[in-house]
């Protein structure tokens, strides 16, 4: 992924030699960053996927690109992960997650980045759409989704999903 730079924030690549050090510890990342790392990231949620992320990013290093942390500008601090799920799936669709560590939300962070991230995905090769879900009960995910321009287009259990 190249660098993804908005009015506050910056998104990287999240790659394995990151993904590895922060299952150890934040001083671990701290020293192959220069970012400070804010204590509450990452979210324990995302932190359960690394292991299966390690694997895949190094089977199929391709994928790595659409994997992203958030890194506040003003205080150079990583606040928050986005990415698309590994990539394309087969009907050309990416799907966006993505977390702002508790004393971060409500600030307009993860809108801020979606809106980019949605309309660097949608440049890519072989992508046609955006796609995303999120709890029914998550009124902030649904601010964020709406705000970031995509349409929500149905329901499964107890999850919204979403659409460029």
């Amino acid at each position: 992924m190249p660098e993804l730079n908005t009015e506050r924030l910056k998104l990287v690549t999240f790659t394995v030699d990151m993904m590895k050090a922060s299952l150890n510890s934040i001083d671990d990342l701290m020293k192959i960053v220069p970012y400070k790392v804010d204590p509450e990231w990452p979210m324990d949620v995302y932190k359960q996927l690394f292991p299966y992320k390690i694997e895949r990013f190094t089977k199929y290093p391709e994928e790595n690109e659409w994997e992203g942390i958030i890194i506040l500008k003003k205080e150079n601090r990583i606040i928050g992960d986005m990415g698309f799920k590994g990539g394309p799936n087969q009907q050309d669709e990416i799907d966006l997650g993505y977390s702002i560590v508790p004393r971060y939300q409500g600030n307009g962070y993860a809108t801020e980045m979606a809106k980019a991230m949605i309309s660097w995905g949608l440049k890519r090769p072989g992508v046609k759409k955006v796609t995303a879900n999120c709890l029914e009960t998550n009124d902030p995910s649904i601010r964020v989704l709406e705000k970031a321009g995509l349409k929500q287009i149905g329901k499964a259990k107890d999850r919204w999903l979403w659409s460029s």
